[in-house]
């Protein structure tokens, strides 16, 4: 382990993590308000923002600790796909939108907005801190039987 890169990769989640749900909560108020360019409304541009930053902090205490988990796991099996990332960040998402206790048939409205919330908090969180995810393990190093067969050996 890389005690340098391990205290930088924890730097850059930490951002990552703030950033992506401010980022998802950026999307949902804009949704929202529909302002427009502040010239237009300035009044409500600046309640767009306002609301962001209060929805950014719902999203972080109630996705801390799903997310906590798949960064976890990201790190340890050195996932960095963008893929994984915006998929895990978007099923996050939608599980907490699905699960506050109504027993309603479907999907709720709002749903694949919520969705997209999520997919752009793992788009970020990836540009920022998922592309790097396990770099700072050690590298195992493969025994010299345990190479790549060439030409001459097939």
């Amino acid at each position: 382990m890389n005690g340098t890169l391990f205290i930088w990769q924890l730097i850059k989640i930490i951002v990552g993590f703030v950033i992506a749900v401010t980022a998802s909560g950026l999307f949902l108020s804009w949704g929202l308000f529909q302002p427009g360019s502040p010239g237009a409304d300035p009044a409500a541009f600046a309640a767009m923002i306002g609301a962001a930053f209060v929805t950014a902090s719902v999203l972080g205490a109630v996705a801390f600790v799903p997310a906590a988990c798949v960064i976890l796991v990201s790190e340890i099996a050195r996932w960095s796909g963008i893929v994984f990332h915006v998929a895990s960040a978007g099923a996050i998402a939608f599980l907490l939108w699905t699960l506050d206790g109504t027993a309603d048939a479907g999907l709720r409205p709002g749903s694949p907005v919520v969705l997209a919330a999520g997919f752009v908090s793992g788009a970020v969180y990836w540009i920022i801190a998922g592309r790097t995810a396990g770099n700072w393990l050690l590298r195992t190093k493969t025994a010299p039987h345990e190479e790549k067969a060439t030409d001459e050996d097939l």
